[in-house]
């Protein structure tokens, strides 16, 4: 199963135009613009999921925990096929099945419901222990949650169990805009170090910088990366 590129017919140029698409209250600019990058590069290069595949039990699972800012999130998956660009026009009304928050049963190619901060991480590590009882060790599962998620205990539990328990198909997505209540000595990436993770902090805008992160080998070992993007309040 190849990533979703190799048949798209839209570049990262052509988002813009997309998100441009989706007006009117509670968008959470910040919020969807800060993960745009990240998203493109992800269901570009790396997620092994298209929309003809979007049902496979072999296919990698993308789920969105940030999912109070969803516009970049549909507008990557317009582009990628997985619903036509008309949708966006409708974003918020109330009979358009893209909302405020991602609805899984309404939204094409969505695994989870989410908006509601520090459940994705959980949800991820069940998703991969699903997968693994199930037999299925090929597909990763890739969650993308905000700094200031980690502000919600359910977080921590879910990284204080996925490190020691070796769940290497886990992968985790922290966007660090600088919105999070507390810190970490060391940054966010130590905060997963000291969990067993394998962890790395690149710059959330640079999409050679994501690329490498996304794909650095983590045998044994879940995997995290902190992309930093401009503080949300700059």
């Amino acid at each position: 199963m190849t990533p979703t590129g190799l048949t798209s017919t839209r570049d990262h140029q052509d988002l813009s135009r997309l998100m441009a698409l989706m007006t009117g209250d509670e968008k959470h600019g910040p919020a969807a613009t800060s993960t745009l990058d990240a998203l493109w590069v992800l269901y570009d290069r790396v997620l092994r999921v298209a929309p003809e595949s979007s049902g496979a039990a072999g296919r990698d699972r993308f789920l969105l925990s940030k999912g109070h800012g969803p516009m970049a999130y549909y507008a990557v998956l317009a582009a990628k096929g997985f619903f036509g660009e008309e949708l966006l026009t409708g974003f918020g009304s109330y009979d358009s099945p893209l909302g405020h928050h991602p609805d899984r049963m309404l939204v094409p190619g969505a695994e989870i419901g989410s908006g509601s901060l520090g459940h994705g991480l959980p949800l991820a590590v069940g998703t991969v222990l699903g997968l693994r009882a199930q037999g299925l060790t090929d597909p990763r599962v890739w969650v993308l949650i905000g700094d200031a998620e980690l502000d919600e205990g359910s977080n921590h539990e879910a990284i204080a169990y996925a490190g020691p328990a070796g769940l290497e198909q886990l992968h985790t997505v922290v966007i660090d805009n600088a919105s999070a209540t507390y810190g970490w000595p060391g940054g966010i990436a130590s905060r997963f170090e000291a969990a067993g993770w394998s962890a790395e902090t690149v710059d959330g805008r640079d999409h050679e910088a994501l690329y490498k992160a996304f794909t650095a080998p983590h045998t044994g070992r879940p995997r995290a990366v902190v992309a930093r993007v401009e503080p949300k309040n700059a």
